[in-house]
């Protein structure tokens, strides 16, 4: 038997559901379900921020999620951070104080973690540029 046909298949995702035309409820809804795609929702979310206090409030909420939490992008960076990283970047005070309140809901090797990551000594002192 070769080796491929011995592999187990991974599940299909199937086409990408159509995040911008969705409010910021259902996003919300496809990232609390661990939605294959709740990357890409969350993603959406997150460029609501700056303009859009009601995402800001929904991206920090979801930043507690475990799931986010452990779900890595890349390396050490969580979509938890992510969420993070993209209300601190949206530079908006109500956007920055929901990113301070996250940030210290992580647990205290996540912190330094973090702020190794962005290379700041203090959450107050990131100001990460995304895009």
């Amino acid at each position: 038997m070769p080796a491929e046909e011995s592999r187990p298949q991974l599940p299909r995702r199937g086409p990408a559901p159509p995040v911008d035309r969705m409010d910021n409820a259902e996003l919300v809804r496809l990232v609390e379900a661990e939605h294959p795609y709740r990357g890409k929702a969350l993603f959406e979310l997150s460029d609501r921020i700056a303009v859009d206090d009601d995402a800001a409030t929904k991206v920090a909420m979801l930043s507690r999620l475990t799931s986010l939490r452990t779900a890595r992008l890349f390396d050490r960076v969580s979509l938890a951070w992510s969420a993070i990283i993209a209300l601190l970047a949206a530079e908006t005070p109500h956007a920055r104080s929901l990113a301070y309140e996250a940030f210290a809901a992580l647990d205290d090797a996540e912190r330094k973690d973090m702020l190794d990551y962005l290379e700041v000594t203090a959450i107050q002192d990131a100001h990460p540029r995304i895009g």
